[in-house]
């Protein structure tokens, strides 16, 4: 186990060198640029060559892209420096590490959410198939599916505030500081997003859930006289669960992508609202610093899913 551990700890180190080349080079090549963004603003003086090049040179763009991935990469990898925003002049890391506590707090509840509506459901419609339960809780999870996030988000904000003048609270405040306030803000953005992700885990669980219930061991288990509860949860639950895990860990990048409309509409200071300001504005070592660090993320929670695998079948060994 520790020696799988450490080899996927060195594997990231490539993994995320490769990613950063590529977030690195793709921001700038989108459309627009940061030093006409600059010089529209009346502070900057006219548009003149020797204007752009003054800016060019104190933001550093001035360098080949080449040199400037270097000293970028090179800061990170040796100082843990992700360097300053172009606009601001504030550390990138700064500027994250206040963002990332509320994106993590969203993903994290949006997730509970998501498993506590799909895998009861998920086991229910299974143990009892072709019932009006079963076919409810396949319609939930067709909803789910057929629903978008961000149009559920939407109609949220919009239609309460038309018929009885209330809206969303959107005053956030740290969960240590006063919990209550807090998850008056974070509860309904977590419900739209993890029912969003819970429709895809539902319907895996039941597939998964229908598969295990017609094996020989489970049948066995029946013909032992053990209880229903017995059977489902002892028995078949755990290797029903191995694939419903692993498509976890394929959400989890759209949980991050989920968030990032949704901290937007609900005006959460998250960082996927700073991703959006800074795609905005240009800010290249905002946007590749908050793409790096999602990586990050979206990789050691990979890792940590399959490790789990471990524990729910015995037959899984990390040599």
């Amino acid at each position: 186990m520790y020696s799988y551990l450490v080899r996927r700890l060195i594997a990231l180190v490539p993994t995320l060198l490769f990613a950063s080349m590529i977030v690195f080079s793709v921001v700038r090549l989108v459309p627009g640029d940061i030093i006409d963004l600059m010089l529209s603003e009346s502070d900057f003086g006219a548009d003149t060559v020797e204007t752009r090049a003054e800016l060019e040179k104190a933001l550093g763009l001035d360098k080949p892209i080449y040199v400037q991935y270097f000293e970028w990469i090179g800061g990170i990898l040796f100082r843990f420096d992700f360097g300053n925003s172009l606009w601001q002049n504030t550390p990138v890391i700064d500027d994250i590490a206040e963002r990332m506590p509320y994106t993590i707090e969203l993903g994290v509840l949006s997730l509970l959410i998501a498993l506590l509506v799909a895998i009861p459901i998920g086991i229910y419609s299974a143990v009892r198939q072709e019932t009006i339960g079963d076919y409810a809780g396949r319609t939930v999870s067709i909803l789910g599916l057929a629903v978008p996030s961000f149009w559920i988000g939407t109609m949220v904000v919009i239609l309460p505030a038309i018929w009885w003048g209330w809206s969303p609270p959107t005053e956030v405040v740290p969960f240590f500081e006063d919990p209550v306030a807090n998850l008056q803000v974070f509860i309904i953005p977590s419900l739209i997003l993890g029912f969003s992700l819970s429709a895809v885990t539902m319907r895996m669980t039941r597939t998964m859930m229908l598969e295990v219930l017609r094996q020989d061991y489970v049948r066995t288990a029946w013909a032992k006289g053990l209880t229903e509860r017995v059977v489902v949860l002892r028995h078949a639950l755990k290797n029903a669960l191995i694939p419903v895990v692993t498509l976890i860990g394929l959400l989890v990048p759209f949980l991050f992508g989920g968030a990032v409309i949704i901290e937007q509409i609900f005006t959460i200071p998250g960082m996927g609202q700073l991703l959006l300001d800074s795609v905005s504005t240009r800010d290249y070592p905002l946007i590749t610093g908050i793409t790096l660090i999602i990586g990050f993320l979206i990789i050691v929670l990979n890792l940590v899913i399959d490790l789990c695998y471990a524990y729910l079948d015995p037959k899984v060994r990390y040599g």
